[in-house]
């Protein structure tokens, strides 16, 4: 009897692994491709840039398009980095659209992402004497299809690994007055300051993708700060994600490397506790290299996995629009006729008249706008995707709530809709919370942001 019972025993032990295991090895395979693509404009163009309209008198290094394609036959996703300062949302959807048509990729599971160098041509209106470089986006579009299409037709079984540690490159640039103003930077040591508004992150993260037999396919790593270093320099340039790129393939070997941004709005390279005295290129350099050296750390320590869990979801966002009082539009307008009529009005004073008559005109008659929030999981970790300047609170907030053991809030991504402030730097004023046509959005909009994040992402790690 007693060999019967273990008859019985290990034949429900077979059936048991027999069916979890199969289970187990038909879970699909990775398939990964990679493709880089150099977009750079032509020496004259003009460079992106908000109050110093300038043409480019040189390419300081080249701007580059990079591609990832991960599918694990449910689920395709492409992922495209951009060295530029955004992408404007109708452009945007254009060239997805053609990217999947040329991929067989669902246009909705591909994701232009800017870096927001602000070296890179203009292609985002925000000063009224520099025109979209039109013919650059032509050439864009045709650039952006052929990358996604060698990024897929590259694809191959492949594994990937993924690490987190720390690289502080940003800092808070809104400062708090005793007057409960706040403005984008100024002189702390000043008697009325009375700290920042918001939080700083130094967090970082990097994925790594290799091939079966061990080589590296891409690098895709994420941190946070303004690549303005560039600004008003007259020339094209990758700032420090091009560096950095640079410095891991002088140590890892050609491959395509993208740069994700973060929750930037809020964030840039200056230290106003410990300002540093160096030269562009020296800042540059600087940056650069503590983002590839952590990188190139975590690189050292990952293990990777050649099955997992890869799932995506995107809501588009309708949020309301804060337009200008109709004095000040009606002002801005004199101003702006002046310019045309001569003037030599700059700066700031033109960049916001400008600005207000670009809100009135874009969204007077329909005072509400888009914002195409994307939800991914790869293995572990949980990224979100969104079309603005985020200040970096609401990034915490996504990552406090994510069900995700790890969280990157990715910037600047499926369009460009402007700074989203939180009620802080709305209520203290200064350049965010002006109703600009790149500063438009309501109040709610980050608060409405993060719910949409973080419901989606509880969602896709719950799905069965």
């Amino acid at each position: 009897m007693k060999s019967f019972h273990r008859e019985v025993y290990f034949a429900l032990m077979l059936c048991i692994i027999g069916l979890i295991i199969p289970h187990a090895w038909s879970a699909p395979p990775l398939e990964i491709g990679a493709a880089s693509q150099i977009i750079n404009p032509k020496v004259g163009d003009w460079v992106q840039g908000a109050g110093v309209p300038k043409r480019a008198t040189k390419i300081r290094d080249d701007l580059e398009a990079n591609a990832l394609y991960l599918s694990n036959g449910t689920t395709q996703l492409i992922l495209v980095s951009c060295d530029l300062g955004g992408t404007p949302p109708d452009w945007t959807k254009r060239a997805r659209e053609a990217m999947g048509e040329a991929t067989g990729v669902p246009d909705r599971n591909i994701i232009i992402i800017a870096t927001h160098t602000h070296g890179g041509p203009s292609v985002i209106r925000s000063n009224y004497l520099m025109p979209i470089d039109t013919d650059y986006l032509d050439k864009l579009e045709v650039w952006m299809v052929n990358v996604a299409k060698r990024a897929v037709d590259s694809a191959q079984p492949g594994k990937l690994a993924w690490g987190k540690g720390e690289a502080q490159i940003g800092y808070n640039r809104r400062v708090c007055w005793a007057d409960r103003t706040h403005s984008m930077y100024g002189d702390i040591t000043r008697p009325d300051f009375v700290g920042f508004e918001g939080p700083d992150n130094p967090q970082h993260l990097a994925l790594f993708a290799q091939d079966m037999q061990g080589e590296l396919i891409s690098i895709l790593h994420h941190n946070t700060s303004h690549p303005a270093t560039m600004y008003a320099a007259g020339v094209f340039s990758a700032e420090y994600p091009g560096v950095a790129r640079t410095h891991l393939r002088n140590e890892l070997g050609e491959m395509p490397v993208l740069f994700l941004n973060g929750a930037l709005g809020d964030i840039a390279i200056p230290n106003l506790k410990n300002r540093i005295k160096e030269s562009k290129d020296e800042q540059v350099e600087r940056i650069a290299r503590i983002v590839a050296d952590e990188t190139l750390r975590l690189y050292k320590q990952v293990k990777y996995e050649d099955s997992m869990i890869l799932e995506h979801s995107f809501e588009d966002l309708k949020v309301n629009i804060r337009l200008a009082k109709p004095e000040r539009v009606k002002k801005s307008r004199e101003t702006l006729a002046k310019i045309d009529a001569g003037e030599n009005i700059r700066g700031m004073d033109m960049v916001m008249a400008f600005g207000a008559v670009e809100l009135q005109d874009t969204f007077g008659d329909q005072p509400t706008d888009i914002l195409p929030i994307h939800a991914i999981r790869i293995g572990n970790v949980g990224l979100i995707t969104q079309p603005c300047e985020l200040y970096q609170q609401f990034a915490q907030d996504i990552e406090a709530r994510s069900p995700a053991p790890i969280t990157a809030v990715v910037g600047i991504a499926d369009g460009y809709c402007g700074y989203c402030p939180t009620a802080y730097g709305v209520l203290g004023g200064g350049y965010s919370a002006t109703p600009l046509s790149w500063t438009r959005l309501e109040t709610l909009a980050g608060y409405k942001l993060v719910e949409s994040a973080n419901m989606q992402l509880h969602a896709i790690w719950n799905k069965k």
